[in-house]
């Protein structure tokens, strides 16, 4: 698995430096072009899930502990998280985003029968572990409803809870729009008010976050070991962003609105990374000063972390309910809300009860990257070729468009 991976990860960033050298300058435009702070908020929440609001806390010590994982030696625990998390790694999403605004519409690889029919697997698969990670991960957020060990029916009831409320909110792109927003400036609260609690109070100051947040220099400085992965644990990540890539990139891609090619790759790799590093800086610091989060802080992590998994998740059903061609217009609001809702709390079990693993369908994705690259060589290479601006079918009136629409 480790050469199989490694192998998906040079081809992606030698395909990444490809596009920029031939299209780096084109205007990408999606079938449903947004302005490009609402681009942002989409990919953003649609992006990533609640492991960002509760892994870090869980993993710091781990990267801390050089005995046990020597291979971290190299830079900070904070470094090593943000890493895993941010800035190069986004160049997965930036890659099938591009593919999906600029290139599918001429290949159409991802309407071949069998091509649609992995792809939605993947996508409903990965939908089901982003539930299943809110499950395991409540436990120790919410101590005060078990033993913060145990998973309690308790936690089932708002998993499930937060699978209805997703499968609902798809039933409209206009829910999926105001959530995204809503997330993305409920997560920038959540920063503040735990930023507050570290540096405002007695014994601490604004300077020592500084302080923190430089920490993550130490990433830049070693960017080119996260390039490969450093340990199973990183493959484990590294196969989670490439299960997500194809579905984020397909979502994302319909709201590009006449960004250039390497702004696209710029807002992708940067923006997203701002508001990660000074979340990690925050959480850090709570990590290294023993600073209690039980009660108050817990609670707003796990209320911003099930809104991301609402996020994701309705974005998701959103697009493999539309590729199925199973939408509520096709077949009825009742049947659409059961179906989904069904599916995705069996799938869920079945992650828990280790019968699929994320590394799987993380490894179906990469053969999808390659199967797709043979195909455009062998049957498109002409067509892709000849490519030199978005499809003229997308158009932009930005005085047509309503951000919530």
């Amino acid at each position: 698995m480790t050469i199989w991976l490694s192998t998906g990860l040079i081809f992606t960033f030698i395909a990444i430096a490809f596009i920029l050298i031939k299209w780096g300058n084109i205007k990408c435009i999606g079938v449903t072009p947004v302005k490009t702070f609402t681009f942002i908020a989409i990919l953003f929440t649609s992006g990533l899930d609640v492991g960002l609001i509760m892994f870090p806390l869980t993993e710091f010590a781990g990267y801390a502990d050089l005995a046990t994982s020597p291979e971290y030696a190299f830079t900070n625990p904070l470094a090593i998280e943000f890493g895993f998390w941010a800035f190069l790694i986004w160049g997965f999403y930036f890659l099938t985003c591009f593919y999906f605004c600029v290139i599918e519409p001429r290949v159409k690889f991802f309407e071949l029968p069998l091509i649609k029919l992995i792809n939605n697997v993947v996508i409903i698969g990965t939908c089901a572990f982003t539930a299943y990670l809110l499950l395991t991960n409540l436990p120790w957020y919410m101590p005060e409803l078990g033993d913060g060990e145990t998973i309690v029916g308790s936690f089932y009831l708002i998993v499930f809870t937060v699978i209805c409320a997703a499968v609902y909110s798809s039933t409209s792109i206009y829910y999926v729009r105001i959530l995204s927003l809503a997330t993305t400036w409920a997560f920038i609260g959540l920063i503040v008010v735990m930023w507050a609690g570290a540096f405002l109070g007695e014994g601490s100051s604004v300077g020592e976050f500084a302080t923190t947040l430089g920490l993550i220099g130490g990433y830049f400085g070693n960017i080119h070991q996260f390039v490969l992965p450093l340990n199973d644990y990183h493959e484990f990540y590294l196969f989670w962003w490439f299960a997500w890539s194809i579905m984020i990139g397909q979502f994302t891609s319909r709201f590009v609105g006449g960004l250039r090619t390497y702004q696209v790759l710029a807002a992708m790799l940067v923006i997203p990374s701002i508001p990660i590093a000074a979340w990690f800086a925050v959480l850090y610091y709570y990590s290294v000063n023993s600073i209690d989060t039980t009660g108050f802080y817990n609670l707003a992590m796990v209320i911003v972390g099930v809104t991301f998994v609402v996020n994701s998740l309705d974005s998701l059903v959103r697009l493999y309910t539309d590729n199925l061609n199973i939408g509520v217009e096709k077949i009825g609001k009742v049947k659409y809300l059961i179906g989904n809702v069904v599916a995705l709390s069996l799938l869920t079990l079945l992650f828990k009860l280790d019968f699929l693993q994320i590394q799987w369908v993380g490894a179906v994705v990469i053969g999808l990257f390659f199967t797709c690259f043979g195909y455009i060589l062998l049957k498109k290479f002409s067509v892709v070729r000849a490519i030199d601006s978005s499809p003229s079918a997308n158009k932009i009136d930005f005085n047509k468009i309503d951000l919530l629409k």
